[in-house]
């Protein structure tokens, strides 16, 4: 099973729940509070992420960095984007030295 087939599926289900009554799905509260809300979701799951790899929490650090990774596919949705768009950017960047790939942004 790829990842980026994964990240496919789960994108199809972020977009399929965006208009369900909020009620019935959390994906949907969260396009009912609008982008500010997802974006600070995006930064409290940073945060918890950060939190246990300083613990050394393996276990937590995965659960954290899928509810961050989950979210982001959340706000790509938001923005008109999906996982195909940040793959592209990634493979981009593939053979890129990091140093020269931050420089080149300026």
């Amino acid at each position: 099973m790829a990842t980026d087939d994964v990240l496919q599926r789960i994108a199809s289900t972020i977009a399929a729940q965006r208009h369900v009554d909020p009620v019935q799905s959390y994906v949907a509260t969260l396009f009912a509070k609008g982008k500010d809300a997802i974006i600070k979701k995006i930064g409290e799951e940073a945060t918890e992420a950060v939190m246990a790899a300083k613990d050394g929490d393996k276990i937590r650090l995965t659960a954290e960095l899928a509810d961050l990774w989950f979210h982001c596919l959340v706000l790509l949705e938001c923005m008109g984007l999906g996982p195909d768009d940040l793959l592209a950017e990634l493979e981009r960047r593939e053979g890129t030295s990091g140093l020269a790939e931050k420089a080149a942004r300026g």
